[in-house]
């Protein structure tokens, strides 16, 4: 096998603008959405500062009088008001503060809209990302699946796009809406006092460098947590997984010392990243209160100079609630970048899962349902007809029928998982139709190495495999292993019934069709004593039943798919003596007229073989049937007799 790379990933984007660029075009199908948002958003926050700036008038109508200098709200039949009587007075602040509560409720119908709007936006533009993440991973290749584990591929789908889901549900709406207050707030502010508006631009730039200072070391920080979080995520699949394997070895300590390392590690990133992160929010509220008190002692020396400090009063007022409204969206600011950072990190490790180069598949043979007469001459069928054919368009425009039949051949081939390590050597083999080739060897010799080219899971730089004549890499992989079934050591059952599971191998058998393979396989007697028979719902990968019963199932599933090739990879290597007995039985049946490849370390299940192929480090060192393999005396007859056992 090839070797594993534990824990793939990116330790800091590569591309942060490519990443980020890429991300928001998820947005495009949604920009009349995003319009609306952008409006609303632009309603909120503009109705909040206008509705803050109606304090001045408010307060300067207690002190208006006629043919004074002091700012009303500008609108005639509310100002008159201000400028009468107690009672009117009243009438007057009455209207002001109807006015401001008029916005403000504009302002939630505005808040509310775009919530709305942008949790729709957001949960359909995450939904594309995982379906596309998911259809991308079902068309790569299987050596990715074999080098990766399985939890550093599921951060992908959880860690990852739950990062993304929030800079686009929470981060881009919020630092939208910051820009606009802090853009808006500046805006009334000089039109109300300049000299103020200065005062607090020089407060703010402070502000500015101590968010970028943060900001920058917060995000080398937030990367490197999303890439530690994938670590520990393929770790813990990785013990789960293996927990039986760790007990029955006493391995809880050395799981839990190198557990240890991995979230030590995870937990020094995370507190550099959220120490940056959370002590923001108290320098910016600390900053505001030192801020808050600048601006009151400036107001106070602008309005003791001038010669109506009336006029000022509501001035400073608006002022100082401004200065508690605009730290917030900069505080909003800098953990929206955070987010960004983190967002762009978990992006960049979704789409360099979502580039990875998909399975080649150069092959341009196909596989159809066939129809053949008394001279073997072969037509092509639109409905299935229990015959097969390879389908073989050439160069010059005719189209040539090779029947189906299952004979496989190796010519000299070479192969290695890396670059500079060989795992065959050479290999030259020949199965024909019916027969039953069994491999044997130590762990490592290249047995199921050889099963994984026959399948094209991986392609072959020097040699060639045959199949019914026919190079295979010139076969669609699709139609290729349509007409294989592989019954491997490691059964894998789907959550869903019994039958669902057999079904698997064909997904147009009908009923009868899976019963009377659940039979060929001797599956059929135990699935009826279970709850619900055939119906009986299977989930985490058929845990209510023994390994035995899970493999049977398997075997069912290979049955069902019909196919001329089987293989059966340590098919039996997990069932008890009874059982494998009885598979043997429905076995034969099963591979009467069938190609059928074997490996298997019980050398008790290869006796009837046609050939048996001995390997050493990759290396066909011995072949021949069962008497021919122990008449010579060799590697196979000393593993027979006991004298050396398999590893």
């Amino acid at each position: 096998m090839p070797p594993r790379n534990k824990y793939m990933g990116a330790q800091r984007p590569k591309n942060f603008k490519g990443t980020l660029g890429r991300l928001l075009g998820y947005l495009k199908p949604y920009r009349g959405r995003l319009a609306l948002v952008l409006i609303c958003i632009a309603v909120q926050s503009l109705a909040n500062i206008i509705a803050t700036s109606l304090l001045q008038p408010l307060l300067n109508g207690l002190a208006a009088k006629a043919g004074s200098d002091i700012a009303l709200t500008g609108l005639p039949f509310i100002d008159k008001y201000a400028l009468g009587d107690t009672s009117e007075k009243l009438v007057y602040l009455g209207a002001v503060i109807g006015l401001m509560a008029a916005i403000y409720l504009l302002s939630l119908g505005a808040n509310y809209l775009f919530n709305r709007l942008q949790i729709a936006i957001s949960t359909s533009t995450i939904k594309k990302l995982r379906d596309d993440l998911f259809t991308h991973m079902q068309s790569l290749p299987i050596k990715l699946f074999d080098t990766t584990t399985h939890g550093e591929l599921m951060s992908r789908y959880t860690n990852d796009i739950d990062m993304m889901n929030e800079f686009i549900a929470r981060a881009i709406p919020q630092f939208i809406s910051s820009i606009i207050t802090i853009v808006g707030i500046f805006v009334i502010m000089f039109i109300k006092s300049w000299q103020l508006a200065l005062v607090m631009i020089g407060m703010l730039i402070i502000m500015g460098i101590i968010v970028k200072f943060i900001g920058g070391r917060s995000k080398k920080n937030f990367v490197a947590q999303q890439a530690s979080v994938g670590k520990l995520n393929g770790y813990v699949e990785e013990m789960t997984e293996g927990q039986k394997v760790v007990k029955a070895f006493n391995h809880e300590q050395n799981a839990i010392a190198e557990y240890d390392v991995i979230n030590t590690n995870l937990q020094r990133v995370a507190t550099r990243a959220n120490a940056y992160a959370n002590v923001m929010g108290p320098i910016m509220n600390n900053l505001s209160h030192f801020f808050y008190a600048g601006i009151a002692i400036f107001g106070a020396l602008i309005a003791s100079d001038s010669d109506n400090a009336l006029k000022y009063v509501g001035i400073i007022a608006v002022f100082l609630l401004y200065i508690r409204n605009i730290t917030m969206p900069i505080q909003q600011i800098s953990q929206q970048i955070n987010l960004l950072f983190m967002a762009v990190a978990g992006g960049e490790r979704v789409f360099a899962l979502m580039d990875m180069p998909s399975e080649v598949d150069d092959g341009y043979v196909t596989l159809v349902y066939a129809n053949i007469d008394e001279n073997g001459n072969i037509t092509e069928s639109e409905t299935r007809t229990g015959h097969w054919a390879w389908k073989h368009p050439h160069g010059d425009g005719t189209v040539t029928y090779t029947e189906l039949k299952g004979d496989v051949v190796f010519e000299d081939v070479t192969f290695g998982y890396e670059e500079n390590k060989t795992v065959l050597h050479n290999v030259s083999l020949y199965a024909h139709p019916g027969q039953k080739i069994a491999f044997v060897g130590s762990t490592g010799a290249g047995k199921t190495t050889i099963t994984n080219l026959i399948n094209r899971f991986y392609d072959v730089p020097d040699g060639k495999i045959r199949y019914d004549g026919i190079n295979i890499n010139k076969i669609k992989k699709a139609d290729l292993r349509r007409s294989l079934a592989m019954v491997l050591q490691d059964t894998h059952l789907f959550t869903g019934t019994v039958i669902d599971n057999i079904r698997y191998g064909r997904l147009d058998a009908t009923d009868e069709e899976c019963i009377a393979a659940a039979k060929s396989a001797n599956a059929h007697q135990f699935i009826k004593h279970l709850p619900d028979g055939y119906n009986t719902m299977l989930t985490r990968d058929g845990e209510n039943l023994s390994q035995g019963q899970r493999q049977l199932i398997a075997i069912a599933r290979a049955a069902v798919a019909d196919p001329p090739v089987l293989i059966l990879d340590e098919a039996t290597s997990s069932i008890d003596t009874r059982t494998e007995w009885l598979i043997e039985k429905g076995m034969d049946a099963l591979m009467e007229g069938r190609t059928t490849f074997v490996i298997a370390h019980r050398l008790s299940t290869v006796r009837n073989s046609d050939a048996i192929m001995v390997l050493e480090h990759g290396v066909i060192i011995e072949r021949g049937n069962h008497d021919d393999l122990i008449a010579q005396k060799g590697k196979y007859y000393q593993l027979y007799t006991g004298m050396f056992e398999l590893s």
